[in-house]
Formats: structure tokens, C-alpha cells, sequence
């Protein structure tokens, strides 16, 4: 079984994220900030990781320098979930080292092929 790291700060988007990767069978390990995000990381080594940008504690930009900078989790492949959706934001994201990103408010139908993609599955 698949495992996925979505780190999410609001409830209702982690609760609904989770839900629909449950449903799909994937093993899902959740984090509510950036410091949460890099320790489950390092000790459950997941197999890709959903990161909201803006979080309390530490944002989805310093979370995902410190996992590009550990030898464990460097190569895993990491989406940002963010609302920044103004010009160039998509370019700021992705020079940050993140493998794709997906807008706020997802379209909830389209994440588990995305997800699925990303799996090589």
C-alpha cells in the first residue's frame, strides 16, 4: 500500500484530502504544519507528500528545503496545495523545488489521478 503525507493546517481540508486518498486505498500519515510534516517524513519515508504552502509553525517553503536536504527524503515527490494562485505564483513553486502544485479549492475528482500519476501508477 501506497503512503502519503498530506500536511494541511485547516481540518476540513486535511479531513477531506484524507478521505478521498483513504477511499483509493492509500495509507495516509497527516500533519497540521511544516516541523510536523519533516518529522512524519523522515521517520515514515512516504511515498509522495501533499504540502499546503501556509502553515503555523513552518510554511511548505522551508518544509521542503529541510526534506530536499535530508538524504531520506530528498527524492520523495512533493505537491503544494496553496490558494496563491496570482501570476507567477505557479513559477515561485515550482523553481522552490516542488514537483507540481495544486490550487485552492481542489477539484477533489481530479486529485486522485494526479496522485495516481505522480505514484507511477
Amino acid at each position: 500500500m501506497k503512503k502519503i503525507l498530506v500536511v494541511e493546517d485547516n481540518d476540513k481540508n486535511l479531513r477531506l484530502i484524507a478521505d478521498i486518498l483513504k477511499y483509493y486505498k492509500y495509507e495516509v500519515i497527516e500533519a497540521v504544519n511544516g516541523e510536523e510534516a519533516v518529522k512524519y517524513a523522515v521517520s515514515q519515508v512516504p511515498d509522495l507528500i501533499l504540502m499546503d504552502i501556509q502553515m503555523p509553525v513552518m510554511d511548505g517553503f522551508t518544509a521542503l528545503k529541510l526534506l530536499r536536504e535530508n538524504l531520506l527524503t530528498k527524492d520523495i515527490k512533493v505537491i503544494a496545495l496553496t490558494s496563491f494562485a496570482m501570476a507567477g505564483d505557479r513559477e515561485k513553486i515550482l523553481s522552490a523545488g516542488f514537483n507540481d502544485y495544486i490550487a485552492k479549492p481542489m477539484d477533489t475528482r481530479a486529485l486522485p489521478e494526479i496522485v495516481r500519476r505522480y505514484l507511477g501508477e
